[in-house]
């Protein structure tokens, strides 16, 4: 009998981490209800707060729920060599729960606003994941590895939004072969 209670638990949290998940990349944060995750998940809007505490709490569980969802695809079988690290990134680009990132930041960079302290981490950990995959060695003289994090996590935000706003004008294969010609011989073989 309390198998299935948790199971029923588990059910509920991931149908309202992906149901959230997918209004905030649609309406944003601020503009998406209780009321709103507890119709596309089909369950009871006191789930929520029993859940998560609160809806920062539900944004807290939908942005490590999609992290650790990136950060999985991306990584390599055991025992196999990583992927190309520009490959990743350009993969990265064309997944959907790109554009929640890309739409959460519209409202974390104001001042005041309530989710900035958890967009924050998330890019912090996403700096870190793309960290990991590059090899200091391969970096060209006189760049830092945290420059180049966040120049490729810039780039990668930056031309995802491009592409969401006008995907007829943005060549996501051109953009990739001029990525990787600018790149170092040294990173594009890493």
């Amino acid at each position: 009998m309390a198998t299935r209670r948790i199971q029923r638990t588990e059910e509920s949290r991931r149908l309202l981490v992906t149901a959230a998940a997918e209004l905030f990349a649609e309406k944003g944060y601020r503009q998406t209800s209780f009321i709103d995750i507890a119709e596309k998940a089909g369950i009871s809007r006191g789930s929520i707060p029993w859940h998560f505490g609160n809806k920062l709490g539900l944004l807290e569980a939908v942005l490590d729920d999609r992290l650790h969802a990136v950060l999985t695809t991306f990584a390599p079988p055991a025992g196999e060599r990583p992927a190309d690290p520009l490959d990743q990134v350009m993969g990265f680009i064309r997944l959907p729960v790109t554009r929640l990132f890309i739409t959460l930041l519209a409202e974390a960079v104001e001042v005041d606003s309530p989710i900035r302290e958890h967009y924050a981490r998330l890019h912090a950990a996403l700096r870190q994941g793309v960290r990991a995959r590059i090899p200091v060695e391969a970096l060209p003289p006189g760049t830092t590895l945290e420059a180049f994090t966040v120049l490729l996590v810039g780039t990668v935000i930056g031309v995802h939004a491009q592409w969401r706003v006008a995907p007829d004008a943005v060549d996501l294969e051109a953009v990739h072969a001029t990525i990787r010609a600018l790149l170092p011989a040294t990173l594009r073989q890493a």
